[in-house]
């Protein structure tokens, strides 16, 4: 495949950027009575992006559970509370689901931690540090992929916050719902790129 977009990008250039964000809506679960709905509505969707937060850790040998999961679609974000709810099985079988797509970066690392909550055979996730050599790309981070692909900035302000805290803040919120909404953007945005390309060849 013809490289498409830049292969990387300099920390000043991305400071230049404007600043993205999710700008949709976002659904905190933090009961159990509301996880099915939630996954019903999750479940009709061909691709998501997806996303875990944990509580940072300050102090050598000390591991925190993962506290968030966030599942996007284009225009609604569910931000999952693992810290209150537990992986109960109609979220199980959207992470085991090979009909929709769960696009996230270092996916590894995020489901081995959901697995050490409860055991599941993860199904349907495109890692996207894997995908973008495919298009020419060095960078792996979201955060510089979101600047290559979509051609701005998102903040990393709240990723070293409390995810085990009582209440998310509204920033905690806009922060964990930008980080998976972004991923499946970029995603989307490769594929559209993918189908210029092929169009362009026939």
């Amino acid at each position: 495949m013809e490289r498409q977009l830049p292969e990387t990008i300099s920390n000043e250039a991305l400071a230049e950027l404007p600043l993205i964000q999710f700008e949709g809506k976002i659904v905190v679960v933090d009961r159990p009575g509301e996880i099915a709905c939630a996954c019903d509505e999750l479940m009709v969707s061909p691709a998501l992006g997806f996303d875990t937060e944990t509580k940072p850790v300050f102090q050598a040998g000390l591991v925190h559970k993962t506290a968030l999961l966030q599942l996007s679609t284009p225009d609604t974000c569910y931000l999952f509370r693992l810290s209150k709810i537990a992986l109960e099985r109609p979220l199980l079988r959207l992470l085991e689901s090979r009909s929709v797509l769960k696009i996230g970066a270092a996916v590894r690392d995020d489901l081995k931690s959901l697995r050490s909550l409860r055991h599941f055979r993860p199904e349907g996730f495109v890692d996207l540090q894997r995908l973008v050599g495919n298009y020419g790309i060095a960078e792996k981070s979201v955060r510089k992929l979101s600047a290559l692909v979509l051609g701005g900035r998102i903040s990393k302000r709240q990723r070293l916050t409390n995810w085990d805290a009582d209440i998310l803040t509204p920033a905690q919120q806009l922060y964990a719902a930008t980080d998976a909404w972004v991923v499946l953007q970029i995603y989307l945005q490769l594929q559209e790129k993918n189908r210029q390309l092929v169009t362009h060849n026939l």
